[in-house]
């Protein structure tokens, strides 16, 4: 991994390698930033103030070995990231080499406070979201530190850390679980909608029901208003119609003088083309429209003749037209735009006033379905609930196994899984269930997402001691090492390669930093093992040790990265132990830490 102006790192690559690395070095020289560079890598957040001062970005990029063809190598193709081939593992996988990195900028303007940062993230050449980078972090490391033990005193915290150590046998009653309380929260919220809100759907239904009425009693036919404004601009005209419309039918039939009539003209004009026809075929064509044009006229003359015969002036039907016509548009203006506006919000009132009036019914449904949703929430709770239970002494058990090889060996840890009792009288929160008992009782629980547990780690530090919420119960050195020893317990129920532990080892120190040293290099036994330390007892059972060095020119610190060779190593550890590198003690202390240390590697091999 290479890390470029990140915190006090100007540019440092760092070699990690199979089996347990320890980084060291003196206060302030970095060694946390190897850690956030690992965030960084994986997703982590971006923060500006991460960045070294005078660098306009922080950059770290990083190689992994994967299987081939594991999930890791999956999700990598899917964001179109490219793979190398690798050396296999040691029992004959093979594996793939993948590039990640991850450029942290400055937040441009408006970017959000000043804590706040551009980010850009690639895997395997191709840019992706850095989400894709968290997803991949999630299958290949899992980080422990004192930021997660402060999480771990939280009492929600407590009970997720229960369940992560459960593994399917909580997460899968409680998937179950949890889909039946979002089935039920759903229901609750509608059920609730339709009760608190009746008064109002009611005064909803009142206006349709009365919109409704308005309209069938109108009862209104499609076209009706444009028909009604013919008959209304004909009636209101009749008496110029009528001298127009006589005077188009003398046109086309006078047969007096000094008048002749179009037809009588075209008439005439047809039997004499008619018969010029018979002479001459020529003049067919012309005989046909002449025809064709006598046999309008005479049509027209007829359609007149009816149209005079209904054109009667009528005062009273003009009056109803016209009334029909205001009523018609009175609807418009309400319920409108147009008569047509006004037909489809009917059909849709008339739907939407049916959902109205069948709530009713529908609140008896939905109650039902609430009770049958209670019943099966109350069933799966309980799975919930015995399965952390049974977990929770197991959990207690490996906890209280690391603390006796932490120099703990009269503690108890106690994992209490209980549940929040309500006055069923005085829930009103709708957040209450009832819980049949074996002995025939009932308890009435709280109950949400997670279930119906709280969760709270105990600690009694030695015999006789009452059990106690660790947070109160641990001095500074013991909460240490109880925090340590859960983050143990989590490491090796982690399907991960890769575990980053960060001065987990704080408050501890003489024997206990020994089982320390000793229970991080069991864990590299099957897993890559990174720990940033100050303790020389925990870096002694080191399979590799990384060297923090600070340089300073009296303005900007630099801090570079190297492996430690065997006498290098010796002075490192002569320095944590004792302040100086070349103390003849320390040294000769390093020497007997680093031959007890190699001498208990070999025997757990």
């Amino acid at each position: 991994m290479r890390i470029r102006g990140l915190g006090v790192i100007e540019d440092a690559v760092l070699s990690l390698s199979p089996g347990f690395t320890a980084v060291t070095g003196e206060t302030g020289a970095g060694k946390t930033m190897v850690v956030t560079g690992l965030d960084l890598l994986f997703g982590g957040r971006a923060e500006t103030a991460r960045i070294r001062p005078g660098a306009d970005r922080a950059t770290v990029e990083g190689t992994i070995l994967v299987p081939a063809e594991g999930a890791v190598a999956r999700r990598a193709r899917e964001a179109g990231a490219e793979l190398d081939p690798a050396d296999p593992a040691a029992d004959g996988t093979p594996r793939s080499e993948l590039l990640l990195a991850r450029v942290v900028g400055a937040a441009g303007p408006g970017g959000g406070g000043p804590s706040s940062a551009r980010s850009r993230a690639h895997l395997g050449g191709q840019a992706v979201p850095v989400s894709t980078l968290a997803e991949v972090g999630e299958e290949l490391v899992a980080r422990h530190g004192q930021s997660a033990q402060q999480r771990l005193l939280q009492p929600t915290r407590q009970r997720a850390a229960l369940d992560r150590y459960a593994g399917t046998a909580v997460s899968e009653p409680l998937a179950g679980y949890r889909a039946a309380y979002a089935k039920y929260k759903d229901v609750a919220a509608e059920l609730d909608e339709l009760v608190t809100q009746a008064k109002a759907r009611e005064q909803e239904a009142d206006a349709l029901r009365y919109g409704l009425g308005e309209i069938d009693k109108a009862q209104p036919e499609p076209g009706e208003e444009a028909e009604l404004t013919e008959e209304i601009g004909r009636l209101d005209h009749v008496e110029v119609l009528r001298a127009a419309t006589e005077q188009a039918y003398e046109a086309l039939n006078a047969e007096e003088e000094p008048t002749i009539g179009a037809i009588a003209v075209l008439n005439l004009a047809r039997r004499a083309i008619e018969q010029a026809a018979a002479t001459d075929p020529g003049l067919a064509k012309v005989a046909a429209k002449i025809k064709d044009a006598y046999w309008v006229a005479t049509e027209a003359s007829a359609e007149l003749a009816t149209y005079l015969g209904g054109l009667e002036a009528d005062p009273a039907r003009l009056q109803a037209a016209q009334e029909r016509l205001a009523e018609l548009n009175a609807l418009a203006r309400r319920y409108g735009p147009g008569l047509d506006g006004v037909l489809a919000w009917a059909e849709t009132a008339r739907t939407r006033l049916a959902l109205l009036e069948g709530d009713d019914g529908r609140i008896a449904e939905l109650a039902a379905r609430q009770e049958e949703l209670a019943g099966q929430l109350v069933e799966l709770a309980a799975l919930v609930s015995a399965a952390r239970g049974a977990c929770a002494l197991d959990f207690a058990a490996a906890v209280t196994r690391e603390l006796a090889e932490l120099a703990m060996p009269h503690a108890r840890i106690l994992v209490r899984v209980t549940q929040r009792e309500v006055d069923p009288a005085a829930d009103q929160s709708g957040k209450a269930l009832d819980f049949p008992q074996p002995d025939g009782a009932v308890r009435r629980l709280l109950f949400g997402a997670n279930g119906i547990d709280e969760v709270e780690v105990q600690l009694a530090p030695h015999p006789g001691a009452p059990f106690l919420p660790i947070a109160k119960g641990a001095s500074g050195g013991e909460l240490s090492r109880v925090m340590l020893a859960i983050e143990v317990v989590f490491a090796g129920a982690d399907p991960v390669p890769t575990l980053v532990f960060d001065e987990v080892d704080a408050g501890v120190g003489g024997a206990a930093a020994v089982e320390v040293g000793r229970r991080l290099a069991r864990l590299a036994r099957t897993a890559q093992v990174i720990v940033v330390t100050h303790l020389p007892q925990v870096a002694a059972f080191a399979d590799r040790q990384l060297l923090v060095r600070k340089a300073s020119d009296g303005t900007v610190t630099s801090s570079g990265i190297a492996v430690l060779d065997e006498a290098e190593r010796r002075r490192e550890l002569a320095r944590m132990l004792s302040g100086r590198e070349d103390s003849a003690t320390g040294q000769a202390h390093a020497d007997e830490l680093l031959e007890a240390a190699r001498a208990e590697r070999e025997r757990m091999f």
